[in-house]
């Protein structure tokens, strides 16, 4: 009953991410499938002409650009990936303009990076510029930068881009297009899930593929990222014809991730799931409980420092049996802990990170 009840509620669903990765959008070869494409054109466009508000992430450049220069593999070297990025977005865009346009709908491309939607004030420009697109009916289609991309701020892959951007706009719903039906249970697909434990985890085997990096795996982690936001994600398969309007129309495609209730605040968004931790604080049980109850870390509760940090990084915060509590930006600098950890400290000094800046995990 709940699960039907969380299914009709996507009738609802208002803004939306739909991500597609490279083997729904390409051949084999890594050219684009210019069939697949006009499908998945033609049910976006409809979403946003019944009144919805799209943003869409991209695969596929990589793999066009690859079919491109007549590279039959994917690449091992960063340079080589970076260019076969450069040729394949021209083709890929194009392509998207022409299917777009001739549905009656513009487009505008966003290509970003990890440090981009890390640092605060371009983290807001982001979100600005893609609700501005949404806000006037111009669908924002959004990928890594892979061509300056290095391991530095790479997000990974597309699965966690587009989480992240469900996260940024305040999607009402994430779509993940895969080349399979979502979760498989050996042969038979997986409806619904409420938690993605290590026994959901344990269903999935990825394999390595030629021109894909993300998974099934990947696509659990991500659509868990997004819940914890309060946005339901359906994992489905991409290449069937009338899996998005099935979706919207409350009907029982894919795997549906359904979010718990509860949400933060966006600048808490931002410290959880858009920085990376520059080192970690372990902490005493008697911090860990003080944490828990929703006070600041203190000086006197930390046990251990690990990391090179500056004021205003973000750190994870560690209990002693390595489990990770929670996450905020720190006061003072790694050198600077290690000389207050353990102890007692009057007033401001002995705030280490502010309650204001701190997301319990």
């Amino acid at each position: 009953m709940a699960q039907k009840k969380h299914r009709e509620s996507l009738k609802h669903a208002k803004r939306v991410v739909v991500k597609a990765g490279s083997k729904v959008l390409v051949e084999g070869s890594g050219r684009p499938d210019r069939e697949q494409l006009t499908e998945l054109v033609g049910a976006l466009t409809r979403l946003q002409h019944n009144g919805g508000e799209v943003a869409f992430v991209s695969s596929g450049a990589v793999g066009a650009g690859l079919d491109a220069l007549g590279m039959k593999t994917r690449p091992k070297e960063t340079a080589d990936l970076q260019m076969a990025a450069a040729v394949g977005q021209i083709g890929l865009m194009s392509l998207y303009h022409d299917l777009f346009k001739a549905n009656g709908c513009g487009i505008g491309q966003v290509l970003l990076t990890h440090d981009v939607l890390q640092d605060r004030e371009r983290h807001l420009n982001a979100r600005n510029t893609l609700l501005n697109l949404i806000a006037h009916r111009v669908v924002p289609i959004i990928n890594e930068n892979d061509t300056i991309s290095s391991e530095e701020i790479k997000f990974g892959d597309n699965d966690v881009l587009a989480a992240l951007v469900a996260i940024l706009i305040d999607a009402d719903a994430l779509v993940l297009l895969s080349s399979t039906d979502g979760l498989r249970n050996g042969d038979e697909r997986v409806s619904y899930i409420e938690e993605v434990d290590d026994g959901i985890l344990d269903l999935v085997a990825d394999k390595a593929d030629l021109l894909s990096t993300g998974g099934m795996g990947s696509k659990l982690k991500s659509a868990q990222l997004a819940a914890h936001n309060g946005i339901p994600v359906v994992i489905a398969n991409g290449r069937k014809t009338g899996v998005l309007d099935n979706i919207f129309q409350g009907l029982d495609e894919g795997t549906l991730l359904f979010p718990k209730t509860g949400t933060i605040s966006n600048r808490k968004r931002w410290i959880a799931y858009f920085n990376r931790a520059e080192g970690h604080l372990v902490v005493d049980d008697g911090a860990a409980k003080a944490l828990e109850n929703g006070k600041s870390l203190l000086s006197v509760g930390i046990t251990s420092v690990k990391g090179k940090f500056k004021v205003g990084d973000m750190v994870d915060i560690q209990s002693t049996d390595g489990n990770r509590i929670a996450r905020g930006l720190v006061e003072y600098t790694n050198v600077e802990i290690e000389t207050l950890k353990g102890r007692h400290t009057d007033g401001k000094d002995g705030v280490v990170i502010h309650r204001d800046n701190m997301v319990k995990l």
